[in-house]
Parts: C-alpha cells; structure tokens; sequence
C-alpha cells in the first residue's frame, strides 16, 4: 500500500518521470501540468492496482481549483511516473468523483 504523503514527497524532490501517454493525454485534453500538480500536491488516494503491470498503479483525485481531476501514476522505490490525468466523467463516477458508479448489467 501507499500512501499520499509519500508521493508527495517524490513529486516535491522532482522524482518524477513523465511518460509519452502522460504528455499526449493532457495536451489532447487541455490539462495543465499546474492542474496535475495541484492533484498531486492535495489530493488523496482513490484508488490502488498494486498488481498492476509493470509497476502497481495510484488513482488520486484532487482539484484544479474547484474542478475535480483525476491522475494515475505508477511507483517503484525511485520514481513517480505519470501515466495520465484526466477529468473524470459523472457517468462514470458518483457526485464525489472518488467512487465508480456501479455498472448492472
């Protein structure tokens, strides 16, 4: 399990490594990188894939002043990677936007 403050820590001490889906996605979504590290520098921990492949994956929802934004990043002991931010969708999540809406089918 991780925990927020040490992906802050991380991000603080520029350990940081910026994959090309990172930077692609929040050009074609108009994402500032202020708004990602805002997310980062705030929020919290939704989400965690720890079997996730390659590295165990982080969902942390935060706000871009008040508009809520979502950013994945993967850990391993040295770095935080950036893997995509995006602003999340009220079909997708309930009115928290930290809870996936239940999907029956």
């Amino acid at each position: 399990m991780f925990d927020i403050e040490s992906i802050q820590s991380m991000f603080e001490s520029n350990s940081v490594k910026f994959t090309q889906h990172f930077k692609a996605r929040i050009k074609e979504r108009g994402i500032r990188f202020s708004d990602v590290e805002q997310a980062l520098q705030t929020g919290e921990i939704i989400e965690q894939s720890l079997d996730a492949k390659p590295l165990p994956s982080i969902l942390i929802f935060g706000y871009n002043n008040s508009i809520p934004i979502h950013v994945v990043v993967s850990v391993d002991d040295d770095f935080i990677f950036l893997v995509t931010a995006y602003y999340p969708s009220a079909e997708i999540w309930e009115p928290d936007y930290k809870t996936r809406k239940v999907v029956v089918k």
